[in-house]
């Protein structure tokens, strides 16, 4: 499996300059390597491109990576919110969208995510796409917020699922999170508003559809 996604992530690899400028910023700013993989990037774009999402909600910015490619599916009047920890992330992440040039289309929040969630709540937001790519403890959590903060039909995807393929072989070192992904998978393939399949692509991709 790892020699196939290396092959698929070869063909979209280093074919874009101002994503490789992202990725050398992030080196540069000694933040972690854990971008999302090519593959996976361009799967985002595809994905908001197919449902033609006008609002979607990041959850993880780091550097902007995966901010360019969801936003490289927005229409004209999409809108991107992006919820990060760290305001110098934050601030990274956000230069690199305006060298990409949708500055205007993006909205930071900045502190722990889950205080940004219940603010977005409140307010009542609606949104038609979610990523979820932040710390794995909390992506039960950050589910149910999306599924509450979902308009009709929205798209909810989370990255890293597979957890470098140890939530299905037991014979590969197991990684921090391997048992909070496997019962979020588990749980997620039964919730009753939601019908997912997982893209074994990058490290594991969850599609899913929210039901009323």
């Amino acid at each position: 499996m790892e020699k196939i996604n290396h092959y698929i992530d070869a063909l979209y690899d280093k074919q874009d300059p101002l994503l490789e400028e992202v990725l050398d910023s992030i080196r540069e700013n000694d933040m972690p390597f854990i971008s999302v993989s090519p593959s996976t990037g361009k799967l985002l774009t595809l994905l908001v491109k197919m449902t033609g999402a006008k609002n979607i909600l990041e959850i993880g910015a780091l550097g902007g990576y995966s901010g360019i490619h969801l936003a490289r599916g927005m229409a004209e009047n999409g809108k991107l919110t992006s919820l990060e920890l760290k305001e110098a992330y934050a601030q990274l992440a956000k230069r690199n969208m305006e060298k990409a040039g949708f500055g205007e289309q993006v909205t930071y929040m900045t502190g722990p995510a889950l205080d940004s969630l219940e603010q977005l709540v409140k307010k009542e937001k609606r949104f038609d796409f979610f990523f979820i790519d932040a710390d794995k403890g909390n992506y039960e959590n950050y589910l149910n917020y999306c599924i509450e903060l979902a308009a009709p039909k929205a798209v909810i995807t989370m990255d890293n699922v597979l957890a470098r393929g140890s939530v299905a072989d037991e014979e590969r070192e197991p990684r921090r999170y391997t048992k909070q992904m496997k019962a979020l998978n588990e749980m997620v393939a039964r919730h009753p508003k939601l019908e997912s399949v997982i893209v074994p692509i990058g490290d594991g991709m969850t599609v899913a559809i929210v039901h009323p």
